[in-house]
């Protein structure tokens, strides 16, 4: 195999055509077309199914995908390596984060001391951003949940506590904190499966046995706080994610402790990467 053949598998299963990968590569669509062709040819495999709307990868094709990710992720890398001549002057550095918070106060610590590296930001749950680190697509996630897994090196870094946004007009808003029994009969407003706070909550309340009454799954921070302001019902959020608002009123939740701990993450095999170190240096200073 030949990492021509390689790399142009990789650029059209990334791009999902033919045109847009070649003109990534920079080379002519019917040497692109040639090059897959070959490969599929010389090893007796079908890696992409065609049909009128473009390209869908073949499970052969997903899996070769899947470790192409990695050979290119390391080319990369080494090509960034080289580029530095010892110092972290160039390069790219992807993060995943749930939250901006936590994410960009990392990061405003971190470009002073490096800023000669590219930062790119992609939000996402945990649950996206793990998968995301896997793949090879984030090179560090900024994680509201983690769970133990030899795949990855994890450092904690701050914890802050769950509480319910309430419209002012609410009777919550008149108290400074309430119980979880009193949350037996109030619409919630939960985030998709994989937020971190739906599942801080949810397992405070089954504790507590208490059923959930969801009114509404909502995937982001933002509609969910317009829905509340709506008065369409009661949100958990992280306080640490709270912007004040004259039309929110926030309340603790008195009887349990729940709470969100930010978690960093890359993969262990990763974690000496002379960015990815760096950054995790960075975080050291601020916890």
């Amino acid at each position: 195999m030949r990492i021509t053949q390689l790399r142009s598998f990789h650029a059209v299963a990334r791009h999902g055509s033919v045109t847009r990968a070649a003109q990534a590569l920079h080379v002519s669509q019917p040497t692109m077309t040639t090059q897959i062709r070959a490969l599929e040819e010389t090893y007796g495999v079908e890696l992409f199914y065609r049909h009128g709307r473009g390209l869908t990868l073949t499970p052969t094709g997903k899996a070769l995908y899947s470790v192409s990710l990695r050979i290119f992720s390391d080319e990369a890398e080494a090509l960034s390596l080289l580029k530095e001549h010892g110092g972290l002057r160039t390069g790219e550095l992807r993060l995943g984060a749930v939250g901006p918070h936590h994410a960009m106060e990392i990061v405003a610590a971190f470009q002073p001391r490096f800023p000669g590296i590219r930062i790119s930001v992609r939000p996402g749950n945990s649950e996206e951003m793990i998968e995301s680190l896997l793949a090879y697509r984030t090179d560090v996630a900024v994680l509201a949940r983690y769970h133990d897994d030899a795949r990855l090196h994890a450092v904690p870094y701050r914890t802050h506590p769950v509480v319910l946004l309430v419209p002012r007009t609410h009777r919550f808003a008149r108290r400074r904190s309430v119980k979880l029994t009193d949350l037996a009969d109030e619409p919630l407003l939960m985030r998709e499966p994989g937020s971190t706070t739906r599942h801080a909550l949810e397992v405070a309340m089954q504790e507590a046995g208490v059923v959930p009454s969801v009114a509404m799954e909502i995937g982001s921070r933002e509609a969910i706080r317009e829905a509340v302001i709506l008065g369409l019902g009661i949100a958990a959020v992280s306080a640490r994610e709270h912007t004040p608002d004259e039309r929110l009123a926030t309340v603790a939740i008195g009887d349990a402790r729940v709470e969100t701990t930010t978690v960093i993450v890359c993969l262990a095999e990763r974690r000496a990467s002379r960015a990815i170190a760096a950054f995790l240096d960075v975080v050291a200073g601020l916890v």
